[in-house]
């Protein structure tokens, strides 16, 4: 049977890789994005302390929304939120907040839930001259930023946490080298984490000793054909949750692409669609 790799954050990928598991799929995890704390988060905490002068606070991701509420103990009534699709509402139910105690914006194509469908779910005229908080990681998309900001929205951003593509260690390479030696479905539910994991497969072309593993059954003394890891990757199934992720994954040469809606719920019925 197929493996099912998950490739979200750790912190995110072992509660989905629990769920995988109980509908009978051997599950891998193999993230593709490291989240780590800011290095000074006087800033941070500093903004999240005043809460109440903005209209609108914007989380650009669970991972922003996990970030920041170590430091909110109680929501600010009257502050609106602004996720971008079914993972953020559920990490915002994790900290207590729902449709029945705060007001909620979020896109509402499921299988398009980035910054201009948000735009779209927004109130602009209501916005006008108020103040808007967008937090984030250190570095992102201007889209929604820019976009308020001509609609006469005052506009702060804040970053909440850093990203960074993970070290291939020896244990990634063994991993990685397995898992497109066959078929398998990836979940990849972040570009970012796409685009890091054709650069990780990249970097496993360059390694000598990975070609040596991966050509085991070369004749000893032969100058075997060089393994090319990211045709076999290419060749892969993704499941994506976002339209974008689909545009960026058929830009990047793959073609087996299976585009479901947002959050956990619509990835399980597709991974258990596979069985």
């Amino acid at each position: 049977m197929k493996s099912v790799v998950i490739t979200r954050p750790l912190a995110q990928a072992l509660p989905l890789a629990q769920r995988v598991a109980a509908l009978g799929r051997e599950v891998q995890v193999l993230p593709l994005l490291e989240i780590l704390p800011l290095d000074d988060d006087t800033q941070l905490r500093a903004v999240l302390a005043d809460l109440s002068r903005f209209a609108l606070v914007a989380f650009v991701s669970p991972n922003a929304i996990d970030a920041c509420m170590a430091w909110v103990p109680v929501w600010p009534p009257g502050v609106a939120l602004a996720v971008m699709g079914e993972g953020s509402r559920a990490a915002l139910a994790a900290h207590g907040i729902n449709d029945q105690n705060a007001t909620i914006y979020s896109p509402q194509d499921p299988q398009r839930t980035d910054s201009s469908t948000l735009l779209a779910a927004l109130n602009l005229t209501h916005l006008q001259n108020a103040q808007v908080l967008i937090i984030r990681g250190e570095s992102g998309r201007e889209f929604l930023a820019d976009a308020l900001r001509t609609a006469g929205v005052q506009v702060r951003q804040i970053a909440a946490y850093r990203r960074q593509i993970p070290v291939l260690d020896a244990a990634k390479k063994a991993q990685l080298i397995a898992l497109l030696a066959t078929e398998n479905e990836w979940l990849i539910t972040s570009s970012e984490g796409l685009r890091n994991l054709i650069e990780l497969t990249q970097q496993l072309e360059a390694e000598p000793q990975a070609q040596s593993d991966a050509q085991s059954d070369a004749q000893s003394g032969a100058n075997p054909e060089r393994v090319q890891f990211v045709a076999k990757l290419q060749q892969q199934h993704l499941i994506v949750p976002h339209a974008r992720i689909a545009e960026v994954a058929h830009s990047l040469g793959f073609d087996k692409v299976s585009l479901v809606g947002s959050g956990d719920e619509a990835l399980l019925v597709a991974v258990q669609s596979c069985l």
